[in-house]
């Protein structure tokens, strides 16, 4: 394999690789392959099954997702109505031996859904797809408007382990700088709520970066989180993408990369001394916090199954979903194309991209070494029958920088405050074109 094109001397911040491949490099696949046929020879005895949710009662500024704000509710009750009617055939299609070791409710805001509903989710999750709920480790997304009582009763009544809210910043003039009108004391509400249901696992979701932020606003932020003790900690450099709400602002920054970069550095040092270990750029976890107990799943091995209309599903050699775009209006077309299919519709895949070897190889890299321990290269010798380093000797110029240690297969704390930059450098020519080529709507 030869390294890529991309540079790992431009900005710090270049793109959050959360999956690979990304969905933009996704393109309609014809013939459509059946479902049964994509899963016919993939291990099904440990899957990761996700709901999707695209409904939230905002639309953050900084939100390039796939969700639509103050959805009618006709349109709310049909979406969970077609949600079942795909659930159906994709359980059809994956066979009675399918079996789920992890699941997650996301969007959008699957807490938009009112407590009647969320009822029926769980439902759909359960009854139709076969989930054991409770019996699994299930993550649940929320909002601090959303995030009410009767709707958190649901969520513990069915085993949810982990509750995760966008917060984003407790002080309220960020919080409208970011395009997210809310006041701390519905923050703070929220927060005493989710504590009161005794779901297991908090995670707090704040973003760096913010116009007017500054070192003192961010630790103000920082400590009101941890006043409330979270299990979990997610912080996110603030992005500002095309086609969303802070996209349309004029955002010219010289000392953008510099502020985040310091910013990101002081989040470190506070929450290493507050006890959280540090287990990505930006995933935190309180240190005596175990790791949620259920049956083995690693997500370089095993698959996940995506229902709902943003959802994307993947096997060993094909990721797939619906269509994907993020202005308002074509976010409704996609949703309202995926409202009129009819049920046999579900039974194939409809947009994606086939991974081969290589690409196999590339993700498995990725998706082990943005995390804090890193590679191991037994483990990919075992799938793949050589060490990493012989795929990929690039890995040595991450080491010739101070970011990479054991041959490129662990960052360094200086590699992990650049992951941003890591993951679109290692990303391969063939998935950057894609991407590039992509026409976002």
């Amino acid at each position: 394999m030869t390294s890529t094109e991309a540079s790992l001397d431009g900005s710090p911040y270049q793109q959050y690789l959360y999956a690979y491949p990304h969905k933009t490099s996704y393109r309609p696949l014809r013939p459509r392959p059946s479902l049964a046929e994509v899963w016919r020879a993939e291990p099904r005895e440990a899957l990761f099954l996700y709901l999707h949710v695209p409904f939230c009662e905002m639309r953050c500024g900084f939100c390039n997702l796939f969700t639509r704000a103050h959805a009618p509710q006709e349109q709310v009750t049909a979406y969970l109505r077609q949600l079942r009617r795909q659930a159906e055939q994709v359980a059809d299609a994956l066979g009675g031996d399918a079996g789920y070791a992890r699941a997650a409710f996301g969007g959008g805001t699957p807490t938009y859904l009112t407590a009647g509903e969320l009822t029926e989710l769980f439902d759909i999750a359960t009854g139709t797809v076969g989930a054991r709920l409770p019996g699994v480790p299930l993550s649940v997304e929320t909002s601090p408007a959303t995030a009410t009582p009767d709707r958190l009763a649901v969520l513990a009544a069915h085993g949810t382990t982990r509750v995760s809210i966008g917060v984003q910043s407790f002080l309220d003039v960020e919080a409208r700088a970011a395009g997210r009108p809310q006041r701390c004391t519905e923050v703070e509400t929220a927060l005493a709520a989710i504590r009161q249901a005794r779901i297991p696992v908090l995670n707090i979701d704040l973003i760096y970066g913010i116009d007017g932020q500054n070192a003192g606003t961010w630790q103000e932020s920082l400590d009101a989180a941890l006043a409330w003790q979270p299990e979990e900690l997610y912080l996110y450099p603030l992005y500002v993408r095309p086609l969303t709400g802070l996209g349309r602002r004029a955002h010219d920054r010289a000392d953008w990369d510099a502020q985040r970069l310091a910013l990101y550095r002081q989040a470190v040092e506070t929450l290493g001394a507050a006890g959280y270990r540090q287990e990505s750029m930006r995933q935190f976890r309180r240190r005596d916090v175990p790791v949620p107990d259920g049956p083995d799943y690693c997500c370089q091995d095993d698959g996940m199954v995506g229902l709902g209309c943003g959802a994307r599903s993947y096997t060993t050699g094909l990721h797939y979903s619906f269509d994907y775009a993020v202005s308002v209006s074509q976010v409704r077309a996609v949703l309202d194309d995926y409202l009129a299919r009819p049920a046999d519709d579900f039974r194939y895949a409809e947009v994606g991209f086939h991974l081969d070897d290589a690409e196999q190889r590339r993700r498995w890299l990725l998706t082990s070494l943005l995390r804090v321990d890193g590679v191991d290269a037994d483990a990919y010798r075992a799938r793949f029958g050589c060490p990493p380093t012989d795929d990929f000797p690039q890995l040595g110029r991450l080491v010739e920088r101070g970011w990479a240690t054991n041959g490129g297969l662990r960052l360094t704390a200086a590699g992990l405050a650049r992951s941003d930059a890591i993951g679109p450098w290692l990303t391969s020519a063939q998935i950057r074109a894609a991407m590039t080529g992509f026409v976002l709507r």
